[in-house]
């Protein structure tokens, strides 16, 4: 299996265009994202993500959060643990809580669940986006499950 994580933010004129800018800045704004749970299987790969097919049905996980309450600090987060099994990847956000906070949380949670599962951790990544609301924001950060109907090219 391979997967790219992607992270974006941007702001916009309504909740619904903040969010669609967040996506295309983390480069998964022309396709359709259809929503996971937070399985990956044995020695999955992380790669770059690649030009996606404009349309595309995209299997992902998202964690993503709007505000349009100026001055709010605002981060999501995801976190992968990989291992020679099965992976995990969990998602969490925060509005004005320390990003460093959230990091942590989201790595408890994913260690938790391999350590339920028995499953040693090879390779742990945490990638989180974080801005402070101007007008009207958006954060997200993904995991992009990767495979060749859904890549351009």
């Amino acid at each position: 299996m391979k997967i790219a994580i992607v992270c974006g933010k941007d702001e916009g004129p309504t909740k619904l265009n903040a969010f669609d800018n967040a996506l295309s800045d983390a480069g998964i704004g022309d396709v359709n994202l259809i929503k996971v749970s937070s399985m990956l299987s044995a020695n999955t790969i992380v790669e770059k993500l690649p030009k996606l097919k404009a349309g595309a049905m995209v299997n992902c996980v998202l964690s993503e959060i709007t505000s349009d309450n100026p001055g709010d600090e605002i981060t999501a987060v995801i976190a992968v643990a990989i291992g020679e099994k099965l992976g995990c990847v969990v998602e969490t956000t925060g509005i004005n809580k320390d990003l460093k906070y959230l990091e942590d949380k989201a790595e408890f949670m994913v260690r938790y669940m391999m350590e339920k599962r028995d499953v040693e951790i090879n390779d742990l990544i945490i990638k989180s986006s974080a801005t402070t609301v101007e007008n009207i924001a958006s954060v997200v950060a993904s995991v992009v499950y990767l495979n060749n109907d859904i890549i351009e090219g």
